[in-house]
């Protein structure tokens, strides 16, 4: 269990680690042609660059400009909802390393106990005391899973709050920028 649960760990740590990388989320390559274009009113070119970004903030305002020509309002939702699903995925890797994180010493616990009860049915089933070396493999058994599982959910626990907080820092850069760019358009759809 304890090797699964490592070959997870580190897939899900590299896979993560890989996606909250700022040119992953918030690449300013994107954000500078988008700008440059809105400012020149070249807005389908905004729109096709925003669509061949395959970034969080690509999608994000290649689902708002995909819905201008309803409104404001109707860009911002599905940006808001482009976002959300966005952040989603990010957030199940996160997950499943917290979930790594939890169970581990469950696991440990569970090979402790599983160690102790081998030490005590030694005990139980010797008509005379048992040598000091037939009962330590019980408790090494113990005491080795329990090490393991807190070897493993240490480290897992540890990941997950660093790339959390890393990502909820990108999450919110990517509103603030999309705000910034899109915002020149909240008259769209008034009527006035």
């Amino acid at each position: 269990a304890f090797l699964f649960f490592s070959f997870c760990f580190a897939a899900l740590w590299v896979m993560t680690l890989m996606a909250a990388r700022r040119d992953q989320i918030l690449p300013q390559a994107l954000v500078d042609s988008f700008e440059l274009q809105l400012n020149e009113k070249r807005y389908q070119e905004a729109f096709e660059s925003a669509k061949a970004d395959d970034s969080m903030l690509g999608k994000i305002l290649a689902a708002g400009m995909g819905q201008l020509k309803q409104g404001y309002q109707h860009a911002m939702t599905a940006m808001q909802e482009t976002g959300a699903d966005e952040n989603m995925k990010l957030e199940h890797r996160l997950g499943y390393i917290a979930l790594i994180g939890t169970i581990s010493p469950m696991v440990g616990l569970l090979g402790t106990v599983d160690g102790m009860v081998a030490s005590f049915q030694v005990i139980a089933s010797s008509d005379t005391t048992p040598k000091p070396s037939e009962l330590a493999k019980g408790i090494s058994m113990a005491l080795i899973t329990t090490l393991v599982g807190l070897w493993l959910a240490i480290p897992a626990i540890a990941v997950h709050s660093l790339l959390r907080n890393r990502l909820s820092r990108l999450v919110f850069e990517v509103g603030v920028t999309t705000d910034n760019l899109m915002g020149r358009f909240a008259d769209v759809g008034k009527k006035g």
